[in-house]
């Protein structure tokens, strides 16, 4: 069974990431770190509910990579956006195999005293367009959601878009009321109480 865990703002800079979010929700983002593996770099937002929210960027500190990053970043263009939503999962090869898309190969990844797994496309490019989310387990016993400070924002609502958006539900398999599927261009956009009162992310 999958659980919505968090979502991905994607910048051509990390600046440019967490000035998006800042601008849009009116808080400030916390610190983050390095993802050696895939040479990029993140600061953390922690929401109500169980879920957190990163800025995420290719780190300039990193040559090139002979394999694509993550998230699809190397094919970001433009202004910063929200990019990806990650669910979690309790047996990611189980739920895996069960899919009738690829969502990418297991890469067992860390960060300080992090450890996670995560599917990851060789393309660096998830079904649907992007709009299918990356899939995570947590190896560890506290997992980032449950240690950040909390920034008074809640998630109320992620609208995911796609011309087979009935395909893409079905094949994702989630039940989380704060999920919605909509017909139309491939797109994601959150909707967030704050203490300024309701903001939409894009």
């Amino acid at each position: 069974m999958l659980t919505l865990d968090h979502l991905a703002v994607a910048g051509e800079t990390l600046e440019a990431a967490v000035a998006h979010v800042e601008d849009v929700l009116g808080v400030k983002m916390g610190p983050g770190g390095d993802h050696a593996h895939f040479g990029t770099h993140n600061q953390l937002l922690g929401l109500a509910d169980g879920v957190y929210l990163e800025a995420i960027a290719a780190n300039p500190a990193v040559e090139r990579l002979p394999y694509p990053r993550w998230f699809d970043l190397d094919r970001l263009k433009g202004a910063p956006r929200l990019g990806n939503w990650i669910c979690r999962s309790d047996d990611l090869c189980t739920e895996l195999a069960r899919l009738d898309v690829d969502a990418g190969k297991v890469i067992h990844l860390a960060r300080g005293d992090l450890r996670w797994r995560m599917a990851v496309p060789d393309s660096g490019m998830l079904p649907y367009d992007n709009c299918f989310p990356a899939l995570i387990q947590w190896d560890v016993a506290v997992t980032p959601a449950e240690i950040l400070t909390p920034s008074g924002v809640a998630l109320t609502r992620i609208e995911v878009a796609h011309p087979k958006a009935t395909d893409l539900e079905k094949s994702v398999g989630l039940t989380d009321p704060r999920v919605v599927f909509v017909t139309g261009n491939p797109e994601l956009q959150a909707t967030f109480d704050t203490p300024h009162g309701v903001r939409v992310l894009r």
